[in-house]
């Protein structure tokens, strides 16, 4: 079941967290960056992940921190564009195939929870109003808590149902 909420989504509670960057992201904005602030390893390894395979939009790739905290890098965005400095936009296509994976992974490592911003909207440019059907589509379904922070509150831990 999805729940909204209002809050800061790196107080979740939830087991994992899962937001949308590029395939090359440089993670300097929006959540991206204060992911990499929180937990500058998730960079370092995302790093050294690119140098040995070549993500693609659609894919994800999932890290956890020592302290247990798994985030889930959703591949919603093309990458830049050669001499680019941003990365591309995200496409509704790109984030139902992410959604789908993240599904699959949910339910391959039993996860018990999942928190998510309003995907593929900040960076990524898409309309909310086009991208939230994708999400009940694709997430609605898990038989777990998906923690939808539909507004930003900083510092503010959200009242989550798990």
């Amino acid at each position: 079941m999805i729940y909204e909420v209002a809050g800061d989504i790196l107080l979740t509670g939830a087991q994992a967290l899962a937001h949308g960057v590029a395939p090359d992201d440089p993670f300097t904005c929006g959540l991206a960056q204060a992911i990499r602030r929180r937990w500058p390893a998730l960079y370092s390894a995302f790093l050294a992940y690119r140098r040995g395979h070549e993500p693609a939009p659609g894919e994800l790739w999932a890290w956890t921190s020592g302290d247990g905290h798994t985030i889930i890098n959703l591949f919603t965005q093309d990458p830049s564009p050669p001499r680019g400095k941003r990365p591309g936009r995200s496409s509704l296509r790109y984030l139902a195939l992410c959604l789908g994976g993240l599904r699959e992974y949910a339910e391959a490592e039993e996860l018990r929870s999942l928190a998510l911003p309003r995907i593929a909207t900040g960076a990524g440019g898409l309309d909310w109003e086009l991208a939230r059907p994708v999400l009940d589509e694709q997430l609605g379904p898990l038989g777990i808590p998906v923690i939808l922070y539909d507004v930003y509150r900083p510092e503010l831990r959200a009242t989550e149902p798990l």
